[in-house]
């Protein structure tokens, strides 16, 4: 299979990282891992972007150096990261030496080329942004910024240029080819639409002024000049795999982001990357945003979720929990999401204490209470199957890898997990369908008419059910590796992955270890422990956490 190059946005250091950074650095990670599964060699990148004005300005306001309060914040983003359990391959900080030297070397290239120019400027300029806006955007904002409402700034002065202009026909083709993929669909038609008013020269460096802090990657060549922070930045994903080591990994398959910088990413960077001669990225993902209890978020309303209320919903329902509600019920879509408590509750009792929880726990506690704790042996013919097919646990399980890999090509997270859950609900129905149960209580007061019969169709029952648990599991596993790795360890599949280590690599792709009895399947006499349910049921008359 080919390398997979999956990145986040790298994130503005000038505050603590809340929900919306955790999202979309989830979203990468469960991409990550589902790419793992299925095979690829994968490298995921996320990170900080530390040379922006407003980290000078926080800085300036808590007394400290730019540097101290990068360095402060970037260390909140590893420490949150670290929580969240993402399996990034690197952090990048645009402070270290590795990316500030190649993006002045790509910028020293798109100087040589022609592709940046020196020049003279005026206009709105949108601080919270760092961005210069049309005349027409302005106006049509009031003059105001589009993303945060704060006012815009006109300003005058003379600039270095990027000549984004001259690629606003390449950029039609490959976006509207899907070349450039631009997801979802209706991120595509507002880039597309946008193009198509016509690309201006977009400037790229300020002259500095006197007092201003000596903070930033100057022009290459012309000292006098800073770059702004968003051309520097957006090399960021170049030059971490502009190695001999890494370059195996370029272009990026995806980067990932939230819908308010999708121009940067859609159009801005790959035209850079056409006048370097690079590959342009082969996806652009722009998500929605989350909201919380039906209200926007915003720190004057004092609802934004922070990473302090995140670590509450973890501790009292666990982190895999708290993760797989923000993946399944979150705003990958054109969409915005809803944080909210009672939703919470409601997905979480679904899914996983009635779901993967409650269905592991039946089938364990009957494999310890019928076959002292020991995978019991399948015996052909010895159940009827349903004719439904979601009542099936084994003909549910058929094709799953393939298409699971077809989803995961298509960041289509949610309909591939949803495969785990259809497993699941078929491994229920198969249970309340044939009554283990009930034919284990018949045996136990001599009842049964064929003692031998009987316990060979308990024992294909409680197989088929832990088999088609496994292969669930497997799938589940991206959103939820601890608790995954949790089972695995109770079930002994040791066959898998090093259950000690939720992210070591797995020993085989997914086609394999989801073949059906296959050698990585579950093995006749393997222990199974039953152990404390995986996810108990939650009570929603109680109070959210944090």
């Amino acid at each position: 299979m080919t390398p997979y190059y999956v990145t986040t946005p790298i994130y503005y250091v000038n505050d603590r990282p809340h929900i919306g950074h955790c999202y979309t650095t989830l979203i990468a990670d469960v991409a990550a891992r589902m790419h793992r599964l299925i095979g690829r060699d994968v490298f995921f990148l996320t990170g900080t972007d530390e040379h922006a004005e407003k980290v000078v300005v926080k800085a300036a306001e808590n007394g400290v150096s730019p540097m101290e309060w990068a360095d402060r914040n970037a260390g909140e983003f590893r420490r949150a990261f670290e929580f969240m359990n993402f399996s990034n391959d690197d952090f990048v900080r645009t402070t270290e030496e590795r990316h500030k030297s190649r993006a002045s070397a790509y910028i020293q290239r798109l100087v040589d080329s022609g592709d940046i120019e020196l020049g003279d400027y005026e206009g709105w300029w949108d601080v919270s942004q760092e961005e210069y806006v049309t005349e027409t955007v302005a106006k049509e904002h009031d003059y105001k910024s589009p993303v945060t409402g704060r006012p815009l700034e006109k300003r005058r002065e003379q600039n270095y240029f990027f000549r984004l202009d001259r690629y606003a026909g390449w950029l039609e083709d490959q976006i509207g080819s899907d070349t450039i993929r631009v997801l979802p669909e209706a991120r595509k038609n507002e880039v597309l639409g946008r193009i198509r008013l016509g690309l201006q020269k977009v400037p790229v460096s300020r002259r500095i002024k006197p007092g201003d802090a000596d903070w930033g990657v100057r022009m290459p060549n012309d000292p006098e000049h800073r770059v702004y922070v968003w051309i520097e930045a957006l090399c960021n994903y170049l030059t971490v795999v502009d190695t001999p080591e890494r370059r195996r990994w370029w272009p990026a398959d995806v980067h990932l982001m939230a819908k308010d910088i999708l121009w940067f990413h859609a159009v801005i960077w790959p035209a850079m990357l056409k006048a370097l001669g690079e590959k342009a990225p082969r996806t652009v993902y722009a998500h929605a945003y989350f909201i919380s209890e039906g209200r926007k978020m915003s720190k004057s309303l004092g609802n934004f979720i922070e990473i302090d209320q995140l670590r509450a919903y973890a501790g009292k329902y666990s982190l895999d929990a708290l993760r797989w509600f923000l993946v399944t019920q979150g705003p990958l879509g054109a969409n915005d999401a809803d944080f909210a408590y009672q939703r919470f509750v409601e997905v979480y009792n679904a899914d996983l204490a009635n779901g993967i929880g409650n269905a592991t726990s039946r089938v364990s506690n009957m494999i310890a209470k019928y076959f002292d704790g020991k995978v019991p042996a399948p015996v052909e013919g010895a159940v009827a199957m349903p004719s439904d097919a979601s009542m099936d646990p084994k003909r549910t399980a058929s094709n799953v890898s393939e298409t699971f890999t077809k989803y995961a090509g298509a960041m289509q997270m949610g309909e591939g997990l949803a495969l785990a859950i259809q497993l699941v609900t078929s491994v229920d129905r198969f249970i309340n369908e044939t009554r283990p149960f009930s034919l284990a209580k018949q045996m136990d007061k001599g009842e049964h008419p064929d003692p031998a019969r009987g316990r060979a169709e308990l024992g294909t029952t409680l197989y088929l059910c832990a088999e088609a648990l496994r292969i669930a599991s497997l799938l589940l596993y991206p959103a939820m590796p601890e608790k995954m790795a949790e089972l695995w360890t109770r079930w002994n599949c040791r066959h898998l992955v090093d259950p000690s280590d939720c992210n070591s690599a797995f020993v085989a792709p997914l086609v394999e270890l989801a073949e059906w009895g296959g050698k990585h399947g579950l093995q006749v006499g393997q222990e199974v422990v039953k152990g404390d349910a995986l996810f108990m049921r939650a009570d929603a008359s109680e109070p959210a956490p944090g």
